[in-house]
Parts: C-alpha cells; sequence; structure tokens
C-alpha cells in the first residue's frame, strides 16, 4: 500500500471536499435522510475507493475486488456520491436519491446495484454479513481485504458482540472493522441512550488488534489501514473518532443532524461554506 504523498492529500482533500457537497446536493433534493454520519465519514471513504482498495469502477463485479459491507446503511449518500465521484454511475444519478424506482434507495439495496457488495437496514448486521465473506476468501484462498463499516450506536445490538466473538474465533485477519466513533445517535448522545464506553478496550478484550484514530486525518486512517493488512492471526478494528457533520460548522456535533435533510437555506448555507473551503485546498 502506497505511502501518502503532500500532493496526495491535497487530492484526496478536494475529492472529499466534492463528496460532502454531492451529499448536501442529494439530501436537500431528497427532502429527507441523514447527514450528519454521511458528511463525516466522507474523509474515511475517500481514502478506501481512492487510494486503499482494490477494486474497478469499469468491472465492478471484478473476482479479485476487496469487499466493502457497509452495516451503517442509513449513511448511504457517502457512499452513493463516492461511487459516483469513483466512476461507478453518473454523478447526475445521484438526484433521483431515495426517489420511486431509483436504484438509489435509503439504504443500499443490491438488486438494484449489484456492485453494492450486501443491501443494509437494520443495525447489527454488516458484521455477520463481512463475517461470513472473510470466511468464504479463506476457504477459496485469501486474496481479498474484506472492510467494513459500522456505527458506534449499533454496538448497542447483541448480535454485534456474537460476531465480534466469531470473528476472533475464526482468526479472521482478512477483516478489518472500521467504527464511526461520532458520539451520537438518532436520539441523543451515545454515552447517555446506551454508554458504550471505551470501544478499543471492548474489541481487545475479545482478542482483537485495536487502533484507535482521527478519522479525519488521511495519514493516520491510511497508517492504520496498513497497519490491519499486516496483522495475522486476529481480526483488526480501527475506531476512528468523526465529527457529526464534518465541514458544515454549524451543523458539527449535533445530534439532530443524524436524520435531517437541509432545507433551501440550510443548503445554500452548506454549499457556500464547502466553497469557501475547496477554495482554499
Amino acid at each position: 500500500m502506497e505511502t501518502l504523498s503532500d500532493n496526495k492529500i491535497k487530492e484526496l482533500k478536494i475529492i472529499a471536499n466534492n463528496i460532502r457537497k454531492s451529499i448536501i446536493e442529494m439530501l436537500y433534493i431528497a427532502g429527507n435522510g441523514h447527514t450528519a454520519g454521511s458528511l463525516g465519514m466522507a474523509d474515511i471513504f475517500t481514502l478506501l475507493y481512492f487510494h486503499i482498495l482494490k477494486h474497478d469502477s469499469k468491472n465492478p463485479l471484478w473476482v479479485n475486488r476487496d469487499r466493502l459491507i457497509l452495516s451503517n446503511g442509513h449513511i448511504c449518500p457517502v457512499l452513493y456520491a463516492t461511487m459516483a465521484q469513483a466512476g461507478y454511475f453518473p454523478k447526475e444519478e445521484l438526484k433521483t436519491l431515495r426517489k420511486f424506482g431509483s436504484r438509489l434507495q435509503g439504504h443500499p439495496h443490491r438488486e438494484y446495484m449489484p456492485w453494492l457488495e450486501t443491501s443494509s437496514g437494520p443495525l447489527g448486521c454488516g458484521l455477520s454479513q463481512a463475517i461470513g465473506v472473510a470466511i468464504a476468501d479463506k476457504i477459496y484462498g485469501g486474496t481479498k481485504t474484506i472492510y467494513a463499516i459500522l456505527s458506534d450506536g449499533e454496538h448497542d445490538e447483541g448480535n454485534t458482540w456474537e460476531a465480534i466473538m466469531l470473528a476472533h474465533k475464526e482468526k479472521l485477519s482478512n477483516l478489518i472493522v472500521i467504527v464511526d466513533r461520532n458520539n451520537i445517535q438518532i436520539g441523543g448522545n451515545t454515552e447517555k441512550i446506551m454508554p458504550l464506553g471505551d470501544l478499543r478496550e471492548k474489541y481487545q478484550s475479545f482478542g482483537w488488534f485495536t487502533q484507535e484514530i482521527d478519522g479525519h486525518n488521511f495519514l493516520e486512517i491510511n497508517n492504520a489501514i496498513y497497519k490491519a493488512k499486516n496483522n495475522k492471526g486476529c481480526p483488526s478494528v480501527i475506531i476512528a473518532r468523526t465529527i457529526p457533520s464534518k465541514g458544515i460548522k454549524e451543523w458539527e456535533n449535533d445530534y439532530r443532524w443524524h436524520g435531517k435533510a437541509p432545507n433551501k437555506k440550510e443548503y445554500e448555507m452548506a454549499l457556500e461554506e464547502l466553497n469557501k473551503l475547496g477554495s482554499t485546498l
């Protein structure tokens, strides 16, 4: 895996800013959807699709591609925007988010877009799906890396912890979990609703290789994934501290934006803010 030069980091920042603008536009046109987590994970998705993943947008079902399982499917605007930016489908299609007949539903639906690895919706299921894929990969020779994106809030679900135990039992070193640790869920702060405590410590006690990083620092994300890919004998988790609604100062860290879309005034303000940021990159 390549190191990141200053020029590459600048390029990634520009891409991430463009993805955030696409997310804002999609959600405004749709009139509903999930803003906070989508904006907060834009840097991680940018690094994955434009530097880390083995994938080919012109051959999306390439058998040797890495697999990315989005467990917290409600943040699919960032997945759709990133895939469009990477050339999987026209960016104009992003404007159909959540419309009747659109391929871009409010949660990813693999029957509509077969290059998505899974359909997702109910929280807590994605890690189990990723484990199944990782076990299959081991059986067939272990040539891929399986990435699973999880929210912190879905660690309220008991089946997440069952899956964490199974991944350790099966010694799935081809599995890398990235947890969006943004400290919010739809009803408020995670530590008020169901305290999660130190997730890194919890995973470590379950036998995982654990790291905790700034989820907006490209160097830290890249280095953590490099270490995870070179870890042997157990699954890896990266606890990524992110800022919900990252990039829009007026919305950052406000749990009310978890499942809220901008109105016209908010959309115009947000777009202006991102355009100003883009002019400085």
